[in-house]
C-alpha cells in the first residue's frame, strides 16, 4: 500500500489527480490537503471511505505541514509520495503590483513547495524511498506579461525541483516537476474570443483536460519512473 499527500484538492487539478491516485492503486491511502473550499475534496473523500481523508492545511504554514505529515505516519507508518499542487495567482503589471500581492503569490506558490518538501524529506529518507511531484506551469518556462509574480514563483518551483533532486537521489528519492498549459478547469476564466484566440496558438487546437495532466503526476510519482529524477515534464498541446 502507498501513501500519498496531494495538496490543492479541491481544485480541478488537484480533484483529478486524486481521483486517478485512488483509482488506480486499489490499495493506496490518499490524503488530501485543502485550505478552504473543500466541498469537492470532502464528496471524494466519501467515496473512498477509508481511504481517502480530507485535512485542513494551509501550505504557506511550516508547523501545519510538519503535524500533517506527522499524523500521515503516525496512522500509515510511512509517506510515500507527495504531490504539491496548491498554487494560485494574482495577476498584474509589476510597476503597479503593490508588495503585498507579490509576496503572497510567492508564498503560495513557492514557499509552499519548500515547506513541504522539507516536511516529507524525513519519512522519505528513513524509507529510502519516495516520490515528489511539484506542479509549476507553463508560465515557469514561457513568462507572459503581467504575471512577473506568478512567473517568477513557478520558475523557482522547476529550479528547486531540479537542485533538490540531486541532493536526495542516492536516498532513493525522486523529485520532478510537470509544466501544465491550458488546462480546463475551474481557474481558466476566458471571454469567448481569448478563449478562441488561446486554443488556435496551441498546436493540438485544444484546451487540456486534468485528468491528462494528472497522468503525467502519477507517472512521475510510480514505480515504472524510479530512474527519472530532476525532470520538466510539460503537458502543454504542444505549445512549448
Amino acid at each position: 500500500m502507498r501513501t500519498f499527500l496531494i495538496t490543492g484538492a479541491n481544485g480541478g487539478l488537484g480533484h483529478a489527480i486524486a481521483t486517478q491516485a485512488l483509482q488506480t492503486e486499489p490499495d493506496s491511502r490518499v490524503f488530501l490537503g485543502v485550505r478552504r473550499g473543500r466541498e469537492r475534496a470532502e464528496a471524494l473523500a466519501e467515496r473512498f471511505p477509508g481511504r481517502c481523508s480530507c485535512i485542513p492545511l494551509d501550505v504557506t504554514r511550516l508547523a501545519e505541514w510538519e503535524a500533517m505529515v506527522s499524523r500521515i505516519v503516525s496512522e500509515c507508518g510511512r509517506l510515500d509520495v507527495l504531490v504539491n499542487n496548491a498554487g494560485g495567482h494574482d495577476d498584474g503589471l509589476l510597476a503597479m503590483m503593490p508588495p503585498e500581492k507579490w509576496s503572497q503569490v510567492i508564498q503560495t506558490n513557492l514557499d509552499s513547495v519548500f515547506y513541504g518538501c522539507r516536511a516529507c524529506l524525513s519519512p522519505m529518507v528513513t524509507q529510502r524511498s519516495g516520490r515528489i511531484v511539484n506542479v509549476s506551469s507553463l508560465s515557469a518556462l514561457l513568462a507572459p506579461p503581467g504575471q512577473t509574480n506568478y512567473a517568477a514563483a513557478k520558475a523557482g518551483v522547476v529550479a528547486l525541483t531540479q537542485s533538490l533532486s540531486k541532493e536526495v537521489a542516492r536516498l532513493g528519492i525522486t523529485v520532478n516537476s510537470v509544466c501544465p498549459g491550458y488546462i480546463e478547469t475551474d481557474v481558466l476564466a476566458m471571454a469567448a474570443a481569448a478563449r478562441q484566440e488561446t486554443i488556435s496558438r496551441i498546436p493540438m487546437r485544444r484546451l487540456g483536460r486534468p485528468e491528462e495532466v494528472a497522468m503525467a503526476v502519477l507517472f512521475l510519482a510510480s514505480p515504472a519512473a524510479s530512474y527519472i529524477t530532476g525532470a520538466i515534464l510539460k503537458v502543454d498541446g504542444g505549445i512549448l
